[in-house]
């Protein structure tokens, strides 16, 4: 599978899962081209632990994507983030039924 497929495979499966946290920036990529894979790392505001840096993998082959850990980060770091353009934003910040996971 080349690249832009499974960029464009992992957008949609990731927005849809990081709806409920937008506005979010990606901050991080990187392209595991003999696993058709991509780790990359996401900033936004968590509901329940402030500002946060989480790390994806989305698997293409299989068409999955794992959370991978995160860590929270400081008002200072998101600021700085936020002066970037949003991978995902919304008009409503508050989804309905979000996990919050």
């Amino acid at each position: 599978m080349n690249r832009e497929k499974v960029m464009l495979r992992r957008d949609e499966k990731a927005k849809r899962h990081l709806e409920q946290y937008a506005p979010v920036w990606k901050v991080a990529e990187t392209f595991v081209e003999a696993d058709d894979a991509v780790f990359f790392n996401v900033v936004f505001h968590h509901p329940e632990y402030g500002w946060v840096n989480r790390r994806y993998k989305y698997d293409g082959f299989n068409d999955v994507l794992y959370h991978k850990g995160q860590v929270t980060i400081d008002e200072e770091t998101a600021i700085q983030v936020q002066e970037m353009p949003p991978y995902l934003s919304v008009s409503v910040a508050d989804v309905p039924n979000a996990y919050g996971g």
